[in-house]
């Protein structure tokens, strides 16, 4: 009995960290960022691409594996008939879910990155530095400070 009292214990505070929270909070919003995504590529991308390549529905292309029930016209009718049948039309779309998915994800990575690391967002080249003589700003490529009228050392 004490060894479970251990186990339990050890769970709580192992679901207690921060990290698991996170994770937990990261998954349930990736399933619903995933919906939305699934979405746009079923209704919003496909059907373009559908009727650029000649009115094709790829969630509608299969391989019939077995001919034994009958020739199906759709997947609905394989599914209904259970014929097995490979879904590559499927496949198709779920790549382009993924890769839309990992496009975001990689500029959300990007900017949280950026926002750790102190970086200003829009990093500009400096166009002005200091005199060494009399400490007035002056263009980056002058040669020589039209205050003080002092040579400086090329950029």
């Amino acid at each position: 009995m004490a060894e479970r009292k251990g186990i339990f214990k050890e769970f709580r505070d192992f679901i207690a960290r921060g990290n698991v929270i996170d994770l937990a909070v990261a998954v349930a919003i990736g399933a619903a960022f995933s919906k939305i995504v699934n979405s746009l590529v079923e209704g919003v991308l496909m059907p373009p691409i559908g009727l650029i390549t000649g009115r094709i529905d790829f969630a509608n292309h299969f391989i019939v594996l077995d001919y034994s029930k009958g020739v199906p016209k759709t997947l609905a009718e394989a599914k209904a008939l259970s014929v097995p049948v490979i879904t590559y039309g499927q496949f198709i779309n779920d790549v382009i879910i993924f890769l839309i998915v990992a496009f975001v994800i990689f500029f959300i990575v990007k900017r949280v990155n950026r926002l750790w690391s102190g970086e200003p967002a829009d990093a500009k080249e400096p166009t002005t530095k200091n005199c060494p003589f009399c400490v007035s700003a002056i263009p980056i490529k002058a040669t020589r400070c039209p205050q003080c009228t002092s040579q400086l050392q090329p950029a």
